[in-house]
Order: structure tokens, then sequence, then C-alpha cells
């Protein structure tokens, strides 16, 4: 049972090979010659970015705890404790050190006054979708919160079941001079 393989396949698996007649250091039955891999070193690539800054004018400007970048997603780039360089003259930047791309939402309370116009629109957004989960029902729940005192507060004090604030407390015994 021999299955025709068409011209253009039987061709194709002759050329490759071919190919792989070239890569064998010896005879037939030998290894193939192994691919040495280039090992790089990142420590010569933060050098020559330190010597280029270095030449920039860049210093470093230490206490700075946390930056944030606001994208037009509405993400942060938020990095937390990073090393920051700066050149005044060059209108240069350099911001390094861990990242985390976070929601607007999880950073919220702290970035304020962060925001500025441009965001404007996200913390829109943000309040429409928190007012929508919160839904209509619980504000009239939080009315119910408050209960209604009516008109003597006294009065509605002494029905509900609460524990009068003055109680008699033991008293410590007191010394006699004599």
């Amino acid at each position: 049972m021999a299955v025709d393989t068409p011209a253009d396949v039987a061709a194709a698996r002759e050329k490759l090979k071919a190919r792989f007649d070239q890569v064998r250091t010896g005879g037939k039955g030998t290894a193939r010659r192994t691919h040495i891999a280039k090992h790089t070193n990142h420590a010569a690539d933060d050098k020559q970015l330190q010597v280029q800054l270095k030449r920039l004018g860049c210093n470093d400007i230490p206490g700075i705890e946390e930056v944030n970048m606001f994208k037009d997603d509405g993400s942060v780039l938020h990095f937390n404790a990073p090393k920051v360089q700066a050149s005044v003259a060059s209108n240069t930047f350099v911001i390094s050190g861990h990242a985390d791309i976070k929601k607007l939402e999880e950073l919220l309370p702290g970035i304020i006054n962060q925001l500025g116009p441009d965001n404007l629109m996200n913390l829109k957004r943000i309040a429409e979708s928190f007012a929508a989960s919160k839904g209509g029902d619980k504000a009239e729940a939080g009315e119910d919160d408050i209960p209604d005192v009516g008109d003597n507060f006294e009065d509605e004090a002494s029905s509900d079941e609460v524990a009068p604030l003055t109680s008699e407390l033991p008293q410590a015994p007191r010394e006699r001079r004599g």
C-alpha cells in the first residue's frame, strides 16, 4: 500500500535533506554541529547606559517614594521606590526600577492629587460605575441607617434598650494617714 506523494512535496523533502546534510561535522551518522549561544551580559548594557546618562548630566534625585504614569486606557504604570535621575538642561528624566501595571481604581484614594485634567473622564467613569454598583436601593437603605428621632430625643433613647452610661464603678480603698 504505497502512497504517491506529489512532486512538489518530494522536492521540498529533498531540499530539507540536503540542508541537514550541510550541518554535519563528519560523515553520515555523526552528530550535527552544536549551535553556540552567545550569553549577553546585561551589566555591560547598564554600564553603557550610566555612562551616557552621566554625559547628559543626569543626577540622582533622592527621596522619591513612588512614580505613577497614567495611560490613555485608564491604567497606571506604578513604580514603587524607583531610582530617579534627571537633567533639567537636556529635559531628560530617567525612572528605573520594578514597575507594575495597575488599574486606576486600585490606587485611587492616594493619587487623587496626582490626577490632572486628562484623567477627569476616567475619574467620572469610575464614579459612575461605583454609583451603578451601589444601586438605587442602596441609597434608600442608607437613609434607613439613621433612626427617626421624632420630636423628643430623650423619649426615643428611653424606648431603646440601651445600657445607661452612668454606672457605679467600684472605688479603690482609701489610704489612712495617721
